[in-house]
C-alpha cells in the first residue's frame, strides 16, 4: 500500500532511466524517499576553501578548480602517476596521484573537482589529494548542475563507480524541489512539538541537508532524522514495556522482612550506596501493581548476586517461588554454591535444574517447583524446557542476558502468573547503548564496587617481552595459583598474521611450560569437552588454560591471579574488560598483560585499558573510538543498520527526551488508536516496520 508520493519508484524521478534505477537499487536506493533520506556524507565550508593562486608549499588545503588538463605520466621506476591541471579564477595547480592511472578514465577535461591534499613542490607547485570529489560534469548541451555556487557549502554524496557524484547533484538539481513538497506527508510533529523539542521540520530538514546555507543548520538537521529514528525505536520498545509491565498487572508483593532482614544481619558486610539504590528501584517496582521488568547492570564485582538474592527472598516472603537463569551449566552451579550458603541459615530451600541432573533429581526437583511451596530454583535453559511446571513462580532473574536469545529471556516471564523479572548483565555498556538496545525494560546500574576489593594490575607489553611474562607466568603458578593466556583465533590463519590458540598451546606444553598442566578451551570443541577443561581448571587439576574468548563470561575461579591476553589489539575494550574480570576473584593480587604491537590508534585504545578498571569508563571509550556500529545485529533486522543518523556518543540528550515523548504518548495511547496518532501509526507500520518485527509488536 502507497504512503506518499515518496514511495514512487525511483525511475520515476527525472534523469534517471531504467538502467541507472537499476544501479541506485544496488546502493540501497529503490524509492524517491530513498533518494530524499540519500543524504551527503561530507560538507565543506567555502570559508576553508583556499583560492588556487593563494595556495603555498606545506600547506594542507582543500581547493576547488576545473580540469583544464589531464594525462598519465610513466617513471623510470615504473610507477604510473595521473596528473591533471586544475584552474579557478585565481591560478592553476598541478594535483597528482601516484600509482592510480586508473583515474584518467574516471575523471574527465571540464570536470569539477574539490580537492583535499598537502601542497608540495615538485618542479612547481604540486597537491597530492588524499580525498577529492567529482562536484560537476561539463557535458555538450547540458546544464552545470553544480550547486556550490549558490551557497556557501560544498556537499559530497556517498556514490560509487556506478553512479558518481555528478550525477547524485544533477539528480538532486532536478528533483528536490518536489522531493520536498511530498515530505509533508511524512511530519508527524506539530509545530508546537518542533518548537519544544529544538527541532526543524522536515521540510526544512532536508533543505539544510542537500543545500545548506550554514554548518549549523547541517548539524541541526541532522539532529531530527536522528531523533526520528530514536523516537520510533523508543515507541516500540515502549509498546513493549506497556504490554510486559502495565496492560496486565504483576504480581503486588507484600514485604515482612521475614527473610529480608535476617540475611541484612547476616552478611559479612554492609551493601554498597549502590546496591541499596538498585533495591529501592526494584522493591517499588514489586510492591506495586505494574509488574517489574527491569536491566541491572554492573561491572565484574559490584555484587549483582547479593541484588538478585535480596529480589527473590521478596518473593518468597509472599509465598511465591523464584528462578535464576544462567546460560552454563558450570555458571548454574556456581550461583547455587553461592545461595545455598547465604540462604542455608535461613532455612530457604536452593534446588539445581540442568541437564546433568539423573532422571531421579529431575523428578524431586519438578515435584517441588508443582508442589507450590516457597522455593528458588537455580539452572540452565532446562528451565524452560517442556515438562517444568511452576506452581507460583513470583520473580525470575536472568544471569548474563546476553547469552540468550529474546526469546528464551522473555519465556520464563510468560508464566501464567506474570511473574516480576530482572536481567542481569556484568557486560557494562554506556547508558546511552543500553537505552537503545533495551528500551523496553527499565534500567538499573551499580556503578560501585565493594570496599576492600583490590583492583587488578594491568600491564602493556610489546611482542619481544613474551619471554619476561611467561617467566611471571611460571611465577605465580610456582606460589600455587593458576593462569589463562588467550589468543583471538583458535587456528592459525594464512591471511592474519596472528598467534593461535591451537598452535600456541602446541608450544606453551612442549618448550616453555613443560612441566606445568595445561588445558585448552575454544568455541569450537565440543560442549562436554569445554565443560571438562573448566570443571578440571576450578578443581585446581590444571594450573594455566590456553583459551579464546570464549572465556569471556565464566565461572569465578578465585585462585586464578594472572590474565595474558596476546594480539591484545585485535580485542575490544570492552571485551578485554571482560576477559580481565576472569581474575581478581579472590584475595590474592591479579595480573592482567596484554602483549601488542599496536598501531597509534590502538596503542590509545590499549593504554585507556591499562589505566583503569572502571567498566563503565572503558564502555563509553570503547563506544567513542570504535563507533556504535550494528547495535541490534543483522539477523535481527536485515540488511540496513536500525541508527543510520543517531550517533550514541553525541545524541544522548535526544534519545532521553525520544524515550521519555514516546513512553508517554503509549501510556496516553497504547495502541496509537486515537486520531491524534494516526500519522504516526501509519509511519511506524510502513517505514519502520523492522522495529515491530524486532520486538515482536503487532
Amino acid at each position: 500500500m502507497s504512503f506518499s508520493n515518496l514511495d514512487k519508484p525511483v525511475q520515476f524521478l527525472k534523469g534517471v532511466g531504467p538502467v541507472r534505477c537499476e544501479a541506485l537499487g544496488r546502493m540501497g536506493i529503490v524509492t524517491a524517499r530513498d533518494m530524499l533520506y540519500h543524504i551527503p556524507r561530507r560538507y565543506d565550508d567555502a570559508s576553508t576553501i583556499h583560492p588556487i593562486g593563494e595556495l603555498e608549499v606545506g600547506m594542507d588545503a582543500t581547493a576547488v578548480g576545473r580540469v583544464r588538463s589531464k594525462g598519465v605520466l610513466p617513471t623510470r621506476g615504473g610507477l604510473r602517476i595521473f596528473q591533471v591541471v586544475l584552474h579557478d579564477e585565481s591560478g592553476l595547480i598541478t594535483c597528482a596521484w601516484p600509482g592510480q592511472p586508473w583515474l584518467d578514465r574516471k575523471i574527465r577535461k571540464g570536470d569539477l573537482l574539490l580537492v583535499t591534499g598537502t601542497v608540495r613542490f615538485f618542479h612547481g607547485r604540486q597537491l597530492q589529494p588524499r580525498e577529492f570529489t567529482l562536484l560537476a560534469r561539463e557535458s555538450e548541451g547540458e546544464e552545470d548542475t553544480y550547486q556550490g555556487s549558490k551557497g556557501t557549502i560544498f556537499v559530497s554524496y556517498p556514490a560509487g563507480e556506478e553512479v558518481p557524484q555528478w550525477v547524485f547533484r544533477r539528480i538532486f538539481s532536478r528533483n528536490l524541489e518536489w522531493l520536498l513538497e511530498q515530505v509533508d506527508d511524512e511530519e508527524y510533529l506539530l509545530p508546537g512539538e518542533l518548537d519544544h523539542l529544538g527541532l526543524p521540520g522536515l521540510q526544512e530538514t532536508f533543505t539544510a541537508l542537500h543545500t545548506p546555507s550554514t554548518l549549523a543548520g547541517v548539524r541541526s538537521a541532522r539532529r531530527r532524522l536522528a531523533f526520528d529514528e530514536l523516537f520510533f525505536l523508543q515507541l516500540v520498545q515502549a509498546q513493549v514495556r506497556y504490554e510486559e509491565t502495565i496492560e496486565r498487572p504483576g504480581i503486588v508483593f507484600a514485604r515482612t522482612n521475614e527473610l529480608i532482614r535476617p540475611l541484612h544481619e547476616q552478611l559479612p558486610y554492609q551493601l554498597t550506596d549502590a546496591q541499596a539504590a538498585v533495591l529501592k528501584e526494584i522493591y517499588g517496582d514489586m510492591t506495586s501493581s505494574r509488574r517489574m521488568n527491569r536491566l541491572l547492570q554492573g561491572d565484574v564485582g559490584s555484587g549483582k548476586t547479593v541484588v538478585a538474592v535480596f529480589t527473590m527472598l521478596l518473593a518468597l516472603e509472599s509465598g511465591y517461588q523464584a528462578a535464576l537463569m544462567a546460560p552454563t551449566e558450570l555458571l548454574a552451579e556456581q550461583h547455587l554454591r553461592s545461595l545455598t550458603g547465604l540462604l542455608h541459615p535461613l532455612g530457604v530451600e536452593v534446588h539445581l535444574l540442568t541437564g546433568r541432573l539423573g532422571r531421579g533429581e529431575r523428578k524431586e526437583v519438578l515435584n517441588a517447583l508443582r508442589s507450590g511451596g516457597p522455593c528458588i530454583v537455580v539452572g540452565t535453559h532446562a528451565l524452560i524446557q517442556e515438562g517444568v511446571e511452576f506452581a507460583r513462580l513470583g520473580s525470575v532473574v536472568v544471569d548474563e542476558q546476553h547469552r540468550f536469545g529474546v526469546r528464551q529471556r522473555m519465556a520464563l516471564g510468560d508464566q501464567e502468573s506474570r511473574p516480576d523479572v530482572l536481567i542481569m548483565s556484568a557486560t557494562p555498556i554506556p547508558r546511552s547503548m543500553a537505552m537503545a538496545l533495551y528500551g523496553d525494560l527499565d534500567l538499573s546500574i551499580l556503578d560501585e564496587l565493594p570496599p576492600g576489593r583490590k583492583p587488578i594490575t594491568s600491564s602493556l607489553r610489546s611482542p619481544g617481552d613474551r619471554e619476561e611474562v611467561f617467566r611471571f607466568v611460571d611465577e605465580q603458578l610456582e606460589k600455587g595459583r593458576q593462569a589463562y593466556v588467550v589468543y583471538p583465533l583458535v587456528e592459525e590463519s594464512e591471511k592474519i598474521d596472528l598467534r593461535s590458540a591451537t598452535d600456541e598451546f602446541e608450544r606453551l606444553v612442549k618448550d616453555v611450560l613443560p612441566h606445568r598442566r595445561l588445558g585448552l578451551l575454544h568455541g569450537q570443541l565440543p560442549g562436554d569437552e569445554k565443560d571438562r577443561v573448566m570443571r578440571a581448571f576450578l578443581a585446581g587439576e590444571l594450573d594455566l588454560v590456553v583459551a579464546t574468548s570464549v572465556v569471556e563470561v565464566g565461572i569465578d575461579v578465585s585462585n586464578a591471579t594472572v590474565m595474558v591476553i596476546d594480539n591484545a589489539e585485535r580485542f575490544g575494550l570492552s571485551q578485554l574488560h571482560q576477559l580481565r574480570g576472569r581474575v581478581g576473584r579472590g584475595a590474592a593480587e591479579s595480573y592482567c598483560i596484554l602483549i601488542a604491537d599496536p598501531g597509534e590508534t590502538a596503542a590509545e585504545r590499549l593504554k585507556i585499558f591499562r589505566d583503569t578498571n572502571d567498566g563503565f569508563a572503558i564502555a563509553r571509550a570503547d563506544l567513542e573510538i570504535r563507533g556504535q556500529g550494528d547495535l541490534f545485529g543483522a539477523q535481527q533486522h536485515g540488511r540496513d543498520p536500525i541508527l543510520r543518523y543517531a550517533d550514541l556518543t553525541q545524541d544522548e540528550d535526544l534519545l532521553l527526551r525520544a524515550q521519555a515523548w514516546a513512553r508517554q504518548r503509549i501510556e496516553k495511547d497504547p495502541k496509537l488508536s486515537d486520531k491524534a496518532n494516526d500519522r504516526i501509526r501509519l509511519l511506524l507500520e510502513h517505514r519502520f516496520s523492522d522495529r515491530l518485527k524486532m520486538f515482536r509488536v503487532g
